[in-house]
């Protein structure tokens, strides 16, 4: 049995549920109504020790003092969603690209955008592996599994929209 470690934060956003492994490793971040989103279970530990980096760094990015978030991450997923979610982790604070613009940087052919979407809705870190900077081919605010108010929350922070 895997100990999971978890921890509840305040944000602007609304109220984050973080887990970690048993080595502290953050591996997921999730939003409140979060389509796939992770729920507390009754074996996880909930000790906010493992968190103090996360929670500091969130703090700092939702008050507008950082861009670029240092904490190591872990998540589960095909080969090909780890090189999508590698990807989003090259996306940078401020900028977005399209789902078609995340397909071509990990080689994948155009007709695999819809994959590339998929891959991205899977994303377990919201906001710390930053897939509200995806936007759809015409500029719109698509899929966002925290909501899409949320993602133009974050869009707004970080500057691109007004």
């Amino acid at each position: 049995m895997t100990t999971v470690y978890c921890t509840h934060l305040a944000a602007p956003v609304g109220r984050l549920l973080l887990t970690a492994d048993a080595d502290g490793v953050l591996t997921s971040l999730s939003v409140p109504g979060q389509k796939g989103g992770r729920t507390v279970q009754d074996d996880w530990r909930y000790d906010p020790g493992p968190f103090r980096a996360a929670a500091d760094q969130l703090a700092a990015y939702f008050a507008g003092e950082l861009r670029e978030f240092r904490l190591p991450l872990r998540a589960s997923g095909t080969d090909f969603r780890q090189r999508v979610w590698a990807a989003l982790d090259e996306l940078p604070y401020g900028a977005t690209a399209t789902y078609g613009e995340i397909a071509t940087r990990i080689g994948a052919p155009r007709a695999a955008v819809r994959a590339v979407g998929g891959a991205i809705g899977a994303n377990p870190l919201l906001i710390l592996r930053p897939c509200h900077r995806v936007i759809g081919a015409n500029g719109s605010m698509t899929g966002y599994a925290g909501g899409l108010e949320r993602k133009t929350w974050l869009l707004t922070l970080e500057g691109v929209l007004r």
